[in-house]
C-alpha cells in the first residue's frame, strides 16, 4: 500500500485512510436508499437499481484510486437522477432505456474528452454565473421533488398546495398519508439539527432516524400501511440477503432514438450538468485538502476525470444514472484522507452494502424525502456566487434557476438560461463575453423549440 498509494509522501497512514473512507461512506451512503426510490419512478426495478448503484460506485472508486490516487468517491449524482426519472422519462415520456443510452453516450464522450483538454475547455467556455445557477436550480428542483415524495406538497386547485390534515381525517387516510407527512416533517428537522451540529453522516443518520420512528409508529398502530395508495410497510422483511440481480437493468440500452434532436438535447443536458458538477466537486474537495498546486490546479485531474467518465459509462451499462464525484468526499478529506486508499475503502463498503439490500430497499419515501430537501439546501448555497448587481449576468441566472422547478425540467432551465444569456449580451453589445460554445448551444436549443 505504501508503494502504490505513497502514504508517507502524502503525510498519512493506513489507519487514517481507513477512518477517512468510513467517514466518506457514512456521508454518502444515503444514495443507496434514495437512488432506487427516484429511478423506480421511471419504471426501473428498484432492486436492480440498488445493485447497479452500489457496484458502479465501487468500480468508479477503484478507478479513481488507480488513475488519480485521490480520496474522492463517486456514485449516482443527485440532480441528474431526478432529471433522468422526472424529466426525461416523466415529462418527456421517453422509456428509461433511452435515458440510460443518453447517459452511456455522455460517458463515452467524456472518456474521449478526458484524453485531451477539451473537458476543461468546455467548462471554461460556460460563464460562471450560469454554472452557479445550474447548481441552485437543481437544488430547488430536488427540494420540490422531496416535498412531493413526502406528500407535503400535493396537487391542488392552484396547481399545487400544502397537504391538508383535516381532509385526510375526512377521507380516512390520516394513519397512512397523514402520519407519513408528519414523519417527513420531523425528519427534515432532525436532519437539519444533525447538520447544524456538524455530526458525521448527518444525512444518512437523518434517514435512519426517520425510518426507525416510522417503524415504531407502525408497531404502535399509528402508521397503517396502505399499499394501494403507495404507503407500504416500513418494517424490513430481512437484514442480510444475497445481492439483488442486475438482470432487469443490465445492458438495457436503446439506440433507436439516437438521431433525434430530443436525444441530443437530453444527452447535452446530462453532459453539461455532469461537467459542472464534476469539475466543481474535484476543485472544491482538493482545495479542502490542500491538494491544489500554486496555480490552483489539481495535478492529477485528467486521471480523476477519466475515472468519472468511465464510472458513468459503466453505470449506464449496469443500470443507473450518471455517476459523478461526490462533494461528500470532503468529509473524509477533513478526517485526514489524502490518497486513493480512502476511495478503495469506500468502494469496499459499497460492495459490502450489496448484502444488506432488504434494509436499504425497505426505507420508505417519507424517510428519504428529507434527504432530498436537505441536499437541495446544500446545492442552493451556490446562489451567493451569482453577481446579482450585474443585471446582464443575473437575469439569465435567475431565469435558469426558476425555470427548473417551475417547468419541472433541468434541461429546460439550462436551455432558457443559455438562450437568455446569449440574447441579452448580443443586445447589449457584449459579444466578447459570448464564447463559440454559447452560440452553438443557443442555436441547438432554439432549433429544438422551433420543432416542438
Amino acid at each position: 500500500m505504501e508503494n502504490f498509494f505513497k502514504l508517507k509522501e502524502h503525510g498519512t497512514t493506513v489507519r487514517t485512510e481507513v477512518l477517512a473512507g468510513l467517514t466518506t461512506f457514512m456521508t454518502m451512503a444515503y444514495i443507496l436508499a434514495v437512488n432506487p426510490h427516484i429511478l423506480s419512478a421511471s419504471g426501473m426495478d428498484a432492486g436492480a437499481v440498488f445493485t447497479a448503484t452500489a457496484v458502479a460506485s465501487a468500480i468508479a472508486g477503484v478507478l479513481m484510486a488507480v488513475f488519480a490516487n485521490l480520496p474522492i468517491a463517486l456514485s449516482a449524482a443527485m440532480g441528474l437522477n431526478a432529471f433522468f426519472a422526472y424529466t426525461v422519462c416523466g415529462q418527456m415520456g421517453y422509456p428509461w432505456q433511452l435515458a440510460l443510452t443518453a447517459v452511456f453516450c455522455e460517458g463515452v464522450l467524456f472518456i474521449l474528452m478526458s484524453l485531451t483538454n477539451i473537458r476543461e475547455a468546455l467548462f471554461n467556455a460556460i460563464p460562471m454565473s450560469l454554472k452557479s445557477a445550474v447548481s441552485v436550480g437543481i437544488g430547488l428542483f430536488i427540494a420540490f421533488i422531496g416535498f412531493q415524495n413526502a406528500h407535503i406538497v400535493v396537487a391542488g386547485p392552484k396547481l399545487v398546495s400544502m397537504f391538508s390534515f383535516t381532509s385526510s381525517f375526512t377521507a380516512g387516510t390520516f394513519h397512512s398519508e397523514g402520519v407519513a407527512v408528519i414523519l417527513a416533517l420531523i425528519g427534515i428537522l432532525v436532519t437539519a439539527v444533525l447538520i447544524v451540529k456538524n455530526i458525521r453522516g448527518n444525512i444518512l443518520l437523518g434517514i435512519l432516524a426517520t425510518w426507525i420512528l416510522g417503524i415504531f409508529c407502525e408497531l404502535a398502530g399509528v402508521y397503517v400501511p396502505d399499499p394501494a395508495n403507495g404507503f407500504f410497510s416500513v418494517i424490513p422483511n430481512g437484514i442480510v440477503a444475497l445481492p439483488v440481480s442486475l438482470a432487469p437493468t443490465f445492458m438495457q440500452l436503446d439506440f433507436s432514438f439516437v438521431r433525434s434532436l430530443d436525444f441530443v438535447v437530453v444527452m447535452l443536458a446530462f453532459l453539461f450538468v455532469d461537467l459542472f458538477d464534476t469539475l466543481g466537486t474535484l476543485t472544491g474537495c482538493a482545495a479542502r485538502g490542500n491538494m491544489l498546486d500554486r496555480n490552483g490546479r489539481l495535478p492529477r485531474i485528467r486521471g480523476a476525470l477519466m475515472a468519472d467518465a468511465c464510472g458513468t459509462t459503466i453505470g449506464a451499462c449496469l443500470g443507473t444514472s450518471t455517476v459523478s464525484s461526490y462533494v461528500e468526499s470532503s468529509a473524509g478529506i477533513v478526517a485526514g484522507g489524502r490518497t486513493g486508499l480512502t476511495t478503495m475503502v469506500v468502494s469496499g463498503l459499497f460492495l459490502l452494502a450489496l448484502f444488506f439490500s432488504p434494509l436499504f430497499l425497505s426505507i420508505p419515501a417519507f424517510a428519504t424525502a428529507p434527504a432530498l430537501i436537505i441536499v437541495g439546501f446544500l446545492m442552493m448555497q451556490q446562489v451567493v456566487k451569482i453577481p446579482w448587481a450585474n443585471l446582464i449576468e443575473a437575469i439569465p441566472a435567475f431565469i435558469c434557476i426558476t425555470v427548473m422547478p417551475f417547468m419541472y425540467s433541468i434541461s429546460e432551465g439550462i436551455a432558457y438560461g443559455i438562450i437568455s444569456y446569449t440574447v441579452l449580451h448580443l443586445c447589449a453589445g457584449r459579444t466578447k463575453d459570448i464564447t463559440w460554445l454559447m452560440y452553438l448551444l443557443t442555436a441547438i436549443f432554439i432549433s429544438k423549440y422551433a420543432w416542438m
